[in-house]
């Protein structure tokens, strides 16, 4: 699966736009969202997640502490973290992969 091209035909759809259905254990999600759009903040106490930017730009807030997100940019939040995701770009899309 090509992420890019995934995120590039999404058109105006925003949030998750493809899920990995084909494993019982790992959970994966290529997410989209326009400038100012995002995940609002919140805590995770079950799980930790990596996040891999696909596309665009967006920032990564881990604990009152900003973290840029581009493509080919590899994160890691850990359970128990306050988590938020913003884009900064009309464009940003990103891959999100933890248990389920």
């Amino acid at each position: 699966m090509n992420l890019k091209d995934a995120a590039a035909t999404a058109s105006d759809r925003t949030g998750v736009i493809w899920t990995l259905d084909a494993s019982s254990d790992l959970n994966a999600n290529l997410v989209c969202f326009g400038t100012g759009q995002g995940v609002g903040e919140h805590v995770n106490d079950e799980i930790e997640v990596m996040v891999l930017g696909v596309s665009g730009s967006g920032i990564v807030t881990v604990d009152q502490k900003e973290h840029a997100l581009s493509a080919g940019m590899l994160m890691f939040i850990p359970k128990g973290a306050r988590r938020a995701i913003v884009s900064t770009s009309e464009d940003f899309a990103y891959l999100t992969v933890h248990r389920r």
